[in-house]
């Protein structure tokens, strides 16, 4: 009897996490928390910020007619600098992603088709259970997806187009639990926000965070997406979601950390500068002056992103604030056509608003309308360090898409709950 005993403990499975388990199977042996394993990747993704410094490392890496291990695993976007800069450095890098790509058979999501992790989320490319590690830090979007999904360095997306694997060191779990009913007006990025400032700028280090609880479900897609990518903010290795037919984690399964979420009892929020972390209720910045509204990136400009923003807009008589400079960026091509194809971008344009080229525009500071000096901005992206716009005198505070377009209308910031019709 004892000795059955002993062989029923040795073959018992120690419970595992979403991310032990599928980093597990993506190296072949059962992992936990801790330990250092080499997987292998279902998809490595560059941009034009990144991809040039991986190609030069690939070439040293792999020395004279190397080859990507497997091209239908590699994808680049060309994203950052979208609409395509003028300058010769920004030619000279999209030029080099292509000439790689068509010599190495890899596809290439050019410029004006959207940002590297959206475009994967709405071609179907992402699915439940893979490994995808993307030289973009907010490639952990895809976990909303039940991915594990994690931004790597230039010479790590060099090893991983080389040959197909990645090490990594197995991360804590740490997790989230959402209840509650959402309030209405409260938008997925508030929640985001109030979540980031509770963890603070490095509470989830090198963490993978679980989304979970009674409220989970009510998320969208988009919402999900918008958690997840803010998550690296706190400093989350990967943020991933359940979904049914995915990874679930295990009964029993070790966290280190449960941070639960009274959802009910969030109201918007806004991040001032310069810092996502430094969140504050909307009441404690209403009637900050602003000169810029920024609607896009991957934290604001999608479908359900832009809707919200018109029906404000149109709510409070349609009709931008004078000295007040709106630019919308779609988050992808896919986006920018159905927003056309319902009015909502027409509707925008018509408002006053500068429609740019989808892509990361604005956000970063490396294409699209860059603000003036002294310009304040409020801006519906994910970072608002000091010069992130492309300009260090300009500070950058975060809200939704929503609190976004109230501060459109009235030329500082507002809460949308207060936007009443106008004439």
């Amino acid at each position: 009897m004892a000795f059955r005993a002993a062989r029923t403990q040795l073959y018992r499975m120690p419970p595992q996490t979403i991310a032990e388990k599928i980093l597990s199977a993506k190296c072949g042996r059962l992992a936990h928390a801790g330990d250092v394993v080499v997987c292998d990747v279902d998809l490595v993704l560059g941009t034009d910020a990144s991809a040039p410094m991986a190609i030069g490392y690939f070439e040293r890496m792999g020395g004279p007619g190397a080859r990507v291990h497997d091209p239908s695993r590699v994808a680049f976007a060309l994203d950052h600098y979208t609409p395509q800069s003028e300058s010769e450095s920004t030619a000279k890098f999209h030029a080099q992603v292509r000439a790689f790509a068509r010599e190495q058979g890899v596809r290439v999501f050019e410029v004006g088709e959207g940002i590297s992790h959206q475009i994967i989320v709405e071609r179907g490319i992402v699915r439940p259970g893979q490994l995808i590690v993307g030289a973009d830090s907010h490639t952990v979007t895809c976990g909303a997806l039940n991915a594990f999904a994690t931004g790597v360095g230039s010479s790590d997306l060099a090893a991983a187009m080389l040959t197909g694997q990645l090490w990594l060191r197995v991360p804590e779990t740490m997790r989230v639990t959402l209840r509650g009913d959402r309030p209405a007006g409260v938008a997925a990025k508030d929640i985001a926000l109030a979540i980031v400032a509770m963890l603070g700028g490095d509470g989830a280090e090198y963490h993978a965070i679980e989304f979970v609880g009674p409220a989970a479900d009510s998320f969208s897609r988009d919402d999900r997406l918008v958690l997840s990518n803010l998550m690296v903010e706190a400093g989350a290795k990967a943020a991933i979601w359940e979904v049914a037919g995915g990874v679930f984690a295990d009964a029993g399964a070790r966290c280190v950390r449960e941070l639960v979420v009274g959802i009910d009892r969030l109201t918007p929020r806004v991040a001032l500068p310069h810092a996502p972390k430094n969140v504050v209720a909307i009441a404690d910045a209403v009637g900050t002056p602003v000169q810029m509204v920024f609607l896009g990136t991957c934290t604001g400009g999608r479908a359900s992103d832009l809707r919200d923003a018109r029906a404000i807009l149109e709510r409070g008589g349609g009709r931008i604030a004078d000295g007040v400079t709106l630019v919308v960026t779609p988050v992808s091509s896919d986006v920018a056509r159905q927003l056309e194809a319902d009015g909502t971008l027409p509707a925008l344009a018509r408002m006053g608003a500068v429609i740019t080229a989808p892509g990361c525009g604005a956000c970063c500071g490396t294409s699209g309308v860059i603000p003036d000096d002294g310009m304040t901005v409020l801006s519906t992206a994910n970072r608002n360090f000091k010069a992130r716009m492309g300009n260090a005198s300009a500070p950058i505070y975060l809200a939704s898409p929503a609190a976004c377009a109230a501060a459109a209308l009235s030329g500082a910031i507002a809460d949308p709950r207060t936007v009443r019709a106008g004439p």
